[in-house]
């Protein structure tokens, strides 16, 4: 054969190989070829192991409760800057970090953004959000503050990576997601608000088009406010359970419904909270984060796996969460996610 013609074959061979490989991603173990779907491919992002390093540093004497203003909170600010841009998320600006003041002290908004496609850098968002601060040192006392709301940190940072991993082997999404942990929920919800804010003054500009990232750009608000727990189940015998409140009471989602049942995760979903029409109107519209974007007219959607008798005590620790229960909600709502962006 002549070497010409015997070095394009080899080319060709090579270049069918990585094709193959990146259209059918497989596992080799004990000699078998496993071909991985790309929900396969999605869940290895998330795992308990990394989510429990992530719980530990958030609840880490460093970080000393995340009060706003304080130098634990400014640890966990720092942190997060550096999680968003390992996950290629772009700065809004020249900093992944934005200051506003509440009470008198100096709040932090961690923002990023995570491009949905790059070949249409300027479709609209969804933003992705969760509260990082917690009540800091008090009387001596630390509050750690693992599932209000490390655990809401936690989600968005495996949300992101999933969709990070989705995008890896090719796939694009039709709206950017802006990916904001939020500070000073614990000060009248003052970070949400200054996020609200920044969007109706026009000084959030988005790197890739210099265009400003407004109000009328934003299809979604999803809020992600403590996740970790399986101490309030919706039924008896249920741990395995995630409530999503939209304002209306006890209205369920047809796609999220049919992602719980399609990829697996087989978890008790709830609608309300707890059937009580007052309580979901409270933690929907006055007590979140989404409650500027409620009142501003922004549809909103909240996750949670509701309150415990260990919210708000020095006793909300890792510990008293359960990690397995809280990755398969992280699945879920990424499969959601992906269906509305």
């Amino acid at each position: 054969m002549p070497e010409r013609l015997k070095t394009g074959t080899i080319f060709i061979c090579l270049l069918t190989i990585a094709i193959l490989a990146v259209s059918a991603p497989c596992l080799r173990a004990q000699g078998r070829v496993i071909h991985l779907s790309e929900a396969d491919i999605a869940h290895q992002a998330v795992d308990e192991s990394a989510l429990r390093s992530q719980l530990e540093f958030l609840t880490d004497s460093l970080c000393a409760g995340r009060a706003t203003g304080t130098a634990g909170a400014n640890a966990a600010t720092f942190w997060l800057a550096a999680q968003f841009r390992s996950l290629g998320l772009q700065a809004p600006g020249d900093s992944y970090i934005r200051h506003f003041r509440a009470n008198g002290k100096t709040g932090r908004n961690v923002l990023g953004i995570l491009r949905g496609s790059q070949r249409h850098p300027d479709a609209g968002y969804v933003i992705l959000a969760a509260s990082y601060d917690g009540l800091g040192i008090l009387d001596g006392r630390m509050y750690p503050g693992a599932d209000s709301n490390a655990s809401g940190i936690t989600a968005l940072l495996g949300v992101a990576r999933m969709i990070r991993s989705m995008q890896r082997i090719g796939k694009n999404y039709g709206r950017n997601v802006l990916l904001v942990a939020i500070d000073g929920k614990n000060l009248s919800l003052s970070g949400s608000q200054a996020l609200f804010d920044i969007l109706g003054d026009g000084s959030l500009t988005d790197p890739a088009t210099g265009r400003a990232i407004t109000r009328d750009r934003i299809a979604l608000f999803v809020n992600l406010d403590q996740l970790g727990s399986t101490l309030s189940p919706i039924h008896a015998g249920r741990p395995d359970y995630l409530l999503m409140l939209t304002g209306a009471t006890g209205t369920r989602n047809a796609t999220l419904d049919a992602c719980n049942t399609r990829y697996g995760t087989g978890l008790d979903l709830g609608y309300d909270y707890y059937g009580s029409r007052d309580f979901t109107r409270l933690f929907y519209s006055r007590v979140s984060d989404q409650r500027p974007f409620v009142e501003g007219g922004i549809p909103a959607v909240m996750f949670t796996s509701g309150i415990t008798l260990n919210n708000n005590k020095v006793q909300d620790t890792l510990q008293t969460l359960d990690l397995s229960v809280l990755k398969r909600r992280i699945w879920l709502i990424f499969h959601w996610m992906e269906r509305i962006i």
